[in-house]
């Protein structure tokens, strides 16, 4: 590790040498916060992106986790899915069900993803109705200070251009503030059609973890974090600001190596 706890603008930075030792300690980052989340309210709710973030995951099917971690208190959600079929090469919950659900004991009936039979615009409908449920049942907590559901734990990627979950640089949803879950049809990034969780969704969560490696990352990582221009357009992961939560981001060095506000060393 090089270079870790330290906060700026409300943001935790936890920086570290390679993707694996990044991995590592992820893995100890949300069994922890599981282990919490079960002890305070019974279940842990946890929301995922996917790409490379579910990679990053993996050593949470490893022991001591995989015997360690309580699964059957577990829901899973998704920040953000493309409406495609579940069986598609592009799909977050066929990412996850292959390298991640298929490995550790979650129960099936814990694992909410989207109805993949539908229009994009019904997909965010019936989610947003699911989580409505759930957070009557309290599966999924409430915000103190809105109506907005809050997750445990939203773990989020990092695109090159700035984008987390599918909320892109300069789109109209990023404005959106009355829906819990809302859809695209022209994501600058194929599929073209997604649901994806509004801003205020993922800023009401108890915890928002943002996780990004590699050098490609590292203008976006530098523009979301560091004082820039206010000029310059305000990328979607800039705008990520928990209520009462906390935003830990974690970098490998290569990500982390145009970050002006912390100095680290590499030796």
């Amino acid at each position: 590790m090089a270079f870790s706890g330290n906060k700026y603008d409300g943001r935790e930075l936890r920086i570290y040498e390679n993707a694996d030792e990044l991995s590592s300690i992820l893995a100890d980052y949300i069994a922890e916060l599981s282990e919490a989340s079960i002890k305070e309210r019974g279940v842990f709710a946890i929301a995922l992106s996917g790409g490379s973030l579910i990679t990053l995951m993996g050593k949470l099917c490893e022991a001591p986790y995989s015997k360690t971690v309580d699964w059957a208190k577990w829901y899973i959600f998704w920040v953000d899915e493309r409406v495609v079929s579940k069986s598609h090469a592009d799909s977050n919950y066929k990412l996850a069900k292959d390298r991640f659900l298929s490995k550790v004991p979650i129960l099936h009936s814990h694992v909410h993803s989207i109805n993949d039979s539908v229009t994009a615009e019904q997909a965010a409908e019936d989610y947003e109705f699911v989580i409505r449920q759930l957070v009557k049942t309290r599966v999924i907590s409430v915000s103190e200070i809105n109506d907005c559901p809050k997750f445990d734990l939203v773990l989020l990627g990092l695109g090159p251009d700035g984008h987390v979950a599918s909320l892109f640089p300069n789109h109209p949803v990023l404005q959106e503030t009355e829906q819990w879950v809302t859809f695209i049809t022209d994501s600058p990034k194929p599929p073209p059609e997604r649901i994806t969780f509004t801003l205020p969704v993922i800023s009401s969560a108890s915890n928002v973890a943002i996780v990004a490696t590699g050098g490609g990352k590292a203008e976006a990582v530098h523009l979301a974090i560091d004082e820039v221009d206010p000029n310059w357009p305000e990328l979607p992961a800039r705008m990520v600001r928990p209520i009462y939560g906390d935003l830990v981001w974690f970098l490998d060095f290569a990500a982390a190596s145009r970050i002006q506000c912390a100095k680290f060393s590499t030796s």
